[in-house]
């Protein structure tokens, strides 16, 4: 039961909040903490996960090719260059004598019904694929042809009726890719027949045809020297070069010329923006680890990463990673340094000239650069062992242990409340029992002097 100052006129109810108040300054310090620890693991898994990105950018920059770029064209539309990370510069004219072509075969025309039995389609290289339609209907014997994955796509083609104004339909039977060793012929009867020699080709009917005949493409290089040279491809498709692919779509009897030349423009931004972003991940640690003062005499906030030897000594192994000699030399002949103020830059203009002058060397040492990075961030943002992934974890852990501290406070306010109360109380029915004695004893007191009074008379 409450009683707010009944008898003491106090405030009974503010008085007990104020004490509570001051019991609970540990659980709101306790509280504050949590929310500075909170701040502190967002901040880190972020910078984990910034860490985990830029190993993958490390990984792929630390790669033989990374800054692989080129530019690749030809002197008419119809042929289509494509130059990959191993590519080298090239240019040279080739001539385009054919292009591939995917065999073709249209069936004789017949009437639904005439279309069952057995089928097997012969592949170029001799293998047999035996097919049994479910009925006896066109579109029995394609659905059985196309499921049978032999290579051949069958289409039913109508063609009108015959005399008796049945409907008659085509098969039109084409290899699924093109080139010589695509062709295939279907044939009437079973396998055993077809080695036997007593099937029927179906293109040999009357009224079949072979639309067209399965051939590669052809080119020439170096047309009219003595050294002359043709190459063949089932895919229109042509490997000139380690890295250079071209793809031919049209005849041509004049060279068409193609060139592969080293993008170094694309080269230098590649590199730029993985140096980037290391110097920006530089930044953020530099910023979170400021400590500032608001004015004069004002109050010291300290940065989200301040004091963190995590943190540092992340800072401290990138810097390295990227300013430590390679075989003697030092990246800053690439036009990677550090400012006076300990922040990355990147010369954009220094590259381009290493690169020109040695590829192959500007290459490498980019590429051991990354490299160093890849480790580091390894090293740091590991999902199991890494250093900050291990510091997020702690300090996961020590929230944790907080939150239980400041549930733990709930139940020592709650009681320590409980207490107050009952003593505020039992003051108020102490008060009351002794307002109570002074009013007996005052009234006593009053009655003895009117008696005093009355003998007197």
């Amino acid at each position: 039961m409450k009683i707010d100052g009944l008898v003491s006129g106090l405030q009974t109810a503010e008085v007990i909040d104020a004490l509570m108040k001051v019991h609970a300054i540990p659980q709101s310090l306790l509280t504050a903490k949590i929310t500075d620890r909170n701040s502190v693991v967002s901040n880190l898994q972020s910078l984990n996960t910034s860490l985990q990105q830029l190993f993958e950018k490390a990984k792929t920059a630390a790669s033989a090719g990374s800054l692989a770029a080129f530019t690749a064209t030809a002197s008419h539309d119809s042929v289509t260059v494509v130059a990959g990370a191993k590519a080298t510069a090239l240019s040279t004219g080739i001539v385009v004598d054919a292009v591939a072509t995917a065999h073709s075969v249209v069936t004789a025309a017949a009437p639904s019904g005439a279309w069952g039995g057995a089928y097997t389609v012969v592949a170029a290289d001799g293998t047999t694929t035996e097919i049994t339609p479910a009925g006896a209907s066109p579109q029995d014997l394609a659905k059985a042809i196309n499921a049978a994955k032999s290579g051949v796509t069958a289409t039913v083609i109508p063609v009108g009726t015959d005399v008796n104004g049945a409907p008659l339909s085509r098969l039109q039977l084409t290899a699924d890719e093109t080139g010589a060793a695509a062709a295939f012929t279907l044939h009437r009867g079973t396998t055993a027949q077809v080695t036997a020699g007593v099937a029927i080709d179906v293109a040999t009917e009357v009224g079949a045809a072979v639309v067209a005949t399965g051939a590669d493409a052809r080119i020439r290089l170096y047309a009219g020297t003595a050294a002359e040279q043709e190459l063949a491809s089932g895919t229109n498709t042509f490997t000139l070069a380690e890295g250079i692919d071209v793809t031919v779509s049209k005849v041509s009897a004049d060279p068409v010329i193609v060139s592969v030349a080293r993008d170094a423009k694309a080269q230098t931004t590649a590199a730029e923006a993985f140096v980037k972003e290391i110097a920006g991940l530089l930044t953020r640690i530099d910023n979170g680890s400021k400590a500032t003062i608001a004015d004069a005499g004002g109050k010291t906030t300290l940065g989200v990463f301040t004091g963190d030897s995590t943190v540092r000594s992340l800072r401290t192994a990138l810097t390295s990673a990227m300013q430590a000699p390679v075989g003697g030399t030092s990246p800053s002949t690439l036009g990677i340094t550090f400012d006076q103020k300990g922040v990355l830059t990147f010369d954009a203009e220094k590259f381009a000239k290493a690169l020109a002058d040695d590829p192959e060397g500007a290459q490498a040492m980019f590429s051991q650069v990354a490299g160093r990075v890849q480790e580091t961030t390894a090293l740091y943002s590991d999902k199991y062992t890494g250093l900050l992934t291990q510091r997020i974890t702690g300090q996961e852990a020590e929230v944790k242990t907080l939150r239980t501290q400041v549930e733990r406070w709930d139940l020592r306010l709650e009681a320590r409340r409980a207490t107050l109360e009952r003593t505020y109380a039992q003051l108020e029915v102490r008060l009351s029992t002794l307002q109570s004695q002074s009013s007996w004893l005052s009234s006593q007191l009053a009655g003895l002097s009117a008696s005093s009074s009355t003998s007197s008379s």
